[in-house]
């Protein structure tokens, strides 16, 4: 894709309205230094030197969409606790709508804490709970939507697994937006049996693609073309969900694009450097929905997204990716 051919698609992207659906948490960094091995135990001693705070999940998700859309819309399920508020509060800043996020004051907050040390991950702390939403809550989620749907060119499902994402959730609001002719696409998380029958694309990895198809993942150190299992599983999922298009992240070996009817195209990586792969999937699904959005070819909108992640795993820490940034990817490829 050329340079002017992305601004075109770039340029599009500040009046579009999205809507991201699923399971939301706090990104909590410790930063720190190591400079000893604990008496206690052989691991090291982490002197902590700032910490630093994130949306994550489906939250990262508007988050990078925030960087190029005026309106963003997040929905998921947030304690009234500390750092349920504590979330809120970043997503306020950020300028993301929670107007019609769940609050539940039985349910914790899920927080993700990682520690870092040397520009490298030393542990990460998961506090949470899996909760279910009820019927009710259900139908007050879909019903929300349901009354907004005009507002909003896509929408974006999220799933992390927590639970927010019960399979008659997506089911009434996908069948909802497709009746709205909306573009719909996922996440997906493959021990959440989710029919995704009918929306627009799905963004598994190559390990949650395997599962989902039921087909062994052998890791085959082969170009993704000439890697068999992998061309049989996107095919696989093309028929078993029903989708137009599946977008295979495959970390080191870029994506792989599939679409019905035609022969599956790889996309090499991008990233010069990979520093910390968190959200690098959440920032592949925001920037592929934004450009088909913005009338970009299917080919293209993967070809971006492929690029968005470049750019983010090249940072530390739950990041985002700019609009500068983007087109900064695309010429040094063109050089």
């Amino acid at each position: 894709m050329d340079l002017k051919r992305l601004r075109q698609i770039l340029d599009r992207t500040s009046s579009k309205r999205v809507l991201v659906i699923g399971d939301l948490m706090l990104d909590e960094f410790i930063w720190g230094k190591v400079g000893r091995i604990s008496p206690e135990a052989p691991v090291p001693v982490v002197e902590v030197t700032r910490e630093s705070y994130f949306p994550g999940g489906a939250a990262n998700v508007a988050r990078n969409l925030r960087e190029f859309v005026d309106h963003v819309s997040v929905i998921g399920l947030v304690g009234k606790d500390r750092t349920g508020q504590q979330l809120r509060d970043l997503l306020g800043q950020c300028k993301i709508d929670v107007s019609d996020a769940v609050e539940d004051e039985k349910f914790s907050t899920i927080v993700k804490t990682r520690i870092i040390a040397r520009h490298q991950q030393v542990v990460r702390v998961d506090r949470e709970k899996i909760a279910a939403l009820s019927a009710r809550q259900i139908a007050k989620v879909a019903a929300a939507v349901r009354k907004r749907l005009k507002d909003f060119d896509a929408i974006i499902f999220e799933d992390y697994g927590k639970g927010f994402l019960a399979a008659e959730l997506v089911a009434q609001i996908a069948r909802d937006a497709r009746r709205a002719k909306k573009i719909v696409t996922a996440d997906p998380n493959p021990h959440n049996l989710i029919d995704w029958t009918g929306i627009t694309a799905v963004k598994p990895n190559r390990a949650e693609a395997f599962l989902a198809a039921g087909i062994p993942n052998r890791d085959a150190d082969l170009a993704p073309k000439k890697d068999v299992d992998l061309v049989r599983t996107g095919k696989a999922l093309l028929e078993k969900w029903g989708v137009q298009y599946l977008l295979v992240t495959l970390g080191e070996q870029g994506v792989m694009f599939f679409e019905k009817g035609k022969h599956p195209h790889h996309i090499p990586a991008k990233a010069r450097d990979v520093f910390d792969v968190s959200g690098a999937g959440d920032t592949a699904i925001a920037i592929f929905t934004l450009a088909l959005a913005c009338d970009a070819t299917p080919l293209e909108a993967a070809q971006i997204a492929n690029h968005a992640s470049a750019v983010v795993v090249g940072k530390l820490g739950t990041a985002t990716v700019t609009r500068d940034e983007l087109i900064a990817s695309f010429e040094h490829e063109a050089q």
